[in-house]
């Protein structure tokens, strides 16, 4: 059974500059960073009919490109912090593709998704990292820019049953259209 979820992934320059907040956390295991990605939509376990049905169903999906912003860092989990990430300015282009996701997989009988949409890229996963040691290291980051960046895609990953981090295989890829006016294009 394949564990799927959609993605954007993250450019290797990007990628490159976001790895620079790695280290001096205690507990946290950090993902590497030909694994960036920001998770448009969970799917989990499936059979492979219901594989090929994700597949097909996603390429229904008619969206222009656009650009996403990654504004700063945070952590999930609260009292018991669990998650290092890169947190996503939420637009409105983002938006609208995740929930075109989560409206077409619910469609072909996926149960909707419990947890409210909050973009991110996940940097680290942790273990018996306090929430003052967590809170020391974000307030050591706490000017973490990374340059905006065009996304021309998303796509279904596939990963093994692990605690998370990859290694992630490419199932398809889902081309977003050229949103610059053919005109424009041609200039270029």
């Amino acid at each position: 059974m394949p564990r799927l979820f959609t993605a954007i992934e993250i450019p290797a320059g990007v990628g490159n500059v976001i790895s620079m907040a790695r280290g001096g956390l205690p507990g946290a295991r950090w993902i590497d960073p030909e694994f960036y990605h920001l998770t448009l939509r969970f799917i989990g376990d499936v059979d492979d009919s219901v594989a090929r049905e994700v597949a097909f169903i996603l390429g229904q999906v008619r969206r222009n490109t656009f650009e996403v912003r990654l504004d700063g860092l945070s952590s999930f989990g609260g009292h018991r912090p669990r998650a290092i990430v890169a947190t996503a300015t939420p637009s409105q282009p983002l938006l609208e593709l995740q929930s075109e996701h989560e409206r077409l997989l619910q469609r072909i009988g996926l149960e909707p998704e419990g947890r409210k949409y909050t973009p991110h890229v996940t940097l680290a996963r942790l273990r018996d990292s306090s929430s003052r040691q967590v809170a020391d290291y974000l307030s050591t980051r706490g000017h973490f820019r990374v340059p905006p960046f065009e996304v021309p895609r998303f796509v279904l990953f596939s990963s093994r049953d692990s605690v998370g981090g990859g290694p992630y295989v490419l199932e398809a890829d889902y081309p977003l259209a050229d949103s610059a006016p053919q005109a424009l294009r041609a200039r270029c």
